[in-house]
């Protein structure tokens, strides 16, 4: 017995890359700013870079434009170097402190 399964329900349109990639957004923002642990906001981070290249894919595929998937492999570079960055920030601070609490770094902040 074979199914099939109608043609209407396999499609998946632009609207549906948007609404996932602003889903994963929210996530990553609501994450950042609900925890305080370093490496858990530099994972929430990474998750929103990952929502807008989500939409710059299903853009450039949506107009058959290949711009935007270039410009993914760019952010990619950079979200790269950032993820360096920040895995060698959070050694440093957790030899500093022992702790890799945000609030034990307000001592930084200006205001």
């Amino acid at each position: 017995m074979t199914f099939q399964i109608a043609s209407e329900f396999t499609q998946v349109s632009l609207a549906h890359f948007i609404i996932f990639s602003a889903l994963l957004f929210v996530v990553g923002l609501v994450g950042f700013f609900t925890r305080r642990n370093l490496i858990v906001m530099f994972l929430c981070t990474e998750l929103m870079f990952q929502a807008a290249l989500v939409a710059f894919v299903a853009f450039g595929r949506y107009w058959f434009n290949y711009s935007g998937q270039v410009f993914v492999i760019f952010i990619l570079t950079v979200a790269a170097a950032e993820a360096a960055l920040a895995l060698a920030l959070v050694v440093l601070l957790h030899r500093r402190r022992g702790s890799l609490n945000a609030d034990d770094w307000k001592e930084l902040h200006e205001g």
